[in-house]
């Protein structure tokens, strides 16, 4: 039964036709699904982007709260600056959302005087 089976895929080969299961997943989709698509892939990239941007904040801001040693918090703060950036150049965030994140960063560690 398996050697009917080789047979089969070798004279498909051989004729030039493709296996119908592959035909579904390269088949032509309509607009409205497309977009469904699309729109699902965007939201996931946006949401892992706004949830690293949370994930920097609340550990910087743990660690002013600890008061860790300056280049810790210093590399935080960075880490911060670049992932809003990367945000907003995703368009996860508008760039004014980036600055007042930014902004709210820098501010809070000035507060804390550990720079």
């Amino acid at each position: 039964m398996a050697e009917e089976e080789k047979k089969v895929e070798k004279v498909e080969k051989v004729e030039g036709t493709k296996p119908q299961e592959k035909k579904k997943e390269n088949e032509k989709r309509p607009k409205p699904l497309k977009r469904i698509l699309q729109s699902n892939k965007r939201n996931l990239k946006n949401r892992e982007m706004k949830s690293k941007v949370r994930t920097a904040i609340k550990d910087l801001y743990s660690a002013i709260d600890k008061k860790e040693a300056k280049e810790n918090v210093s590399k935080k703060l960075n880490l911060i600056f670049a992932l809003s950036d990367k945000a907003a150049k995703m368009h996860a965030f508008k760039k004014n959302k980036a600055d007042r994140i930014k902004s709210k960063a820098a501010i809070k560690l000035s507060k804390a005087s550990l720079v």
